[in-house]
């Protein structure tokens, strides 16, 4: 079964009204989205409204419009959000667990550049990028932050694997860089791990291979080592544009990569070890495709895009006594 549209969460506008980025929580029960207006939507499971609230500029002297968010994450306990700003703050606002709690910033830290991209994969621990190439820890229980290591190089992606105990960031040199809060076993090496042909801004990392692409119009999978393992090549179609970004399912079994107009869906086959394309979902008038988040369950993905709109699509591929098995797309 392919990705099936179900319902629009957020009417696109008649001009660019980006969405900057959007989160489920672990607990599937919330769905935040941030628009260029920088106020946060919360929504229910469902998708509907049911909350919302405007961030703050680092310093009220530059004015409220002095600023974009451009990354977002719930607690591991959904009761905060990590706002990450390119007034060279984060944010963490508690929620609180009902609708309509008071919003209360709990936690900021102030950064020496542009925050980019932003993960909260274990307690206390936010992880994100810099303009200015860092990867640093912030850790809301001390107040206090810490690089976890340096690149020279613009940070466009950044994303962890399915246990949250590693994290893979791309740059705009191409670099892809590797790090484990712990391996877990598996023997695999820290560091720098590719260097992609272009600024890696869709990136995820699925359970057998780190999925990339950008503005050549080419889909990579890499080894575990870094070696490539299959290549998607786009470059010739006319219908297809950059890809902007990419998400894989929290089992890692899919990946799905946003462009223009489309969503291209990839699913891992274990008998045979490679990476089988399903039919693309081809969208009219959705435009450039700027955020993608898959509920944690892995049944619902939404989409957002640059003029404002947010989709939601049913990633199920089979119904059985009302059940769900949402580890496959397409096929």
């Amino acid at each position: 079964m392919q990705l099936k549209h179900l319902r629009t969460l957020l009417s696109p506008q008649d001009g660019a009204a980006k969405v900057t980025c959007m989160a489920w929580s672990q607990n599937n029960a919330k769905f935040a989205v941030c628009t260029v207006d920088r106020v946060v939507l919360l929504c229910d499971e469902h998708g509907e409204r049911r909350d919302k609230f405007s961030t703050k500029p680092a310093d009220m002297k530059y004015g409220r419009k002095s600023y974009m968010v451009k990354g977002m994450a719930f607690s591991p306990d959904s009761t905060k959000i990590a706002i990450g700003q390119t007034d060279n703050i984060i944010y963490v606002y508690k929620i609180g667990e009902d609708w309509g709690d008071k919003k209360v910033i709990c936690n900021k830290f102030i950064q020496t550049s542009a925050v980019t991209c932003l993960q909260w994969p274990a307690e206390y621990i936010i992880v994100f990028g810099l303009a200015e190439g860092k990867v640093r820890l912030a850790n809301t229980k001390t107040n206090k932050s810490s690089t976890i290591y340096g690149t020279e190089s613009y940070v466009v992606s950044l994303t962890t694997n399915c246990s949250g105990k590693g994290i893979l960031s791309g740059h705009a040199d191409g670099t892809i860089v590797r790090y484990f809060f712990d391996d877990e076993g598996s023997g695999e090496s820290q560091g720098k791990l590719v260097n992609h042909p272009c600024p890696p801004y869709a990136l995820a990392w699925a359970t057998n291979s780190i999925v990339a692409a950008g503005c050549d119009r080419k889909i990579v999978a890499y080894g575990k080592e870094g070696h490539v393992l299959q290549t998607f090549d786009y470059s010739r179609d006319p219908q297809e544009r950059e890809f902007t970004t990419a998400v894989a399912s929290p089992g890692g079994q899919s990946v799905v990569l946003g462009s223009y107009d489309r969503l291209r869906v990839f699913n891992w086959s274990p008998q045979r070890s490679i990476w089988e394309e399903a039919k693309p979902k081809e969208i009219a008038n959705l435009y450039t495709i700027t955020a993608l988040a898959w509920k944690r369950d892995g049944s619902r993905l939404c989409v957002g895009t640059l003029c404002g709109g947010v989709e939601q699509f049913d990633c199920c591929l089979r119904r059985m006594a009302h059940t769900c098995n949402p580890t496959t797309l397409g096929g």
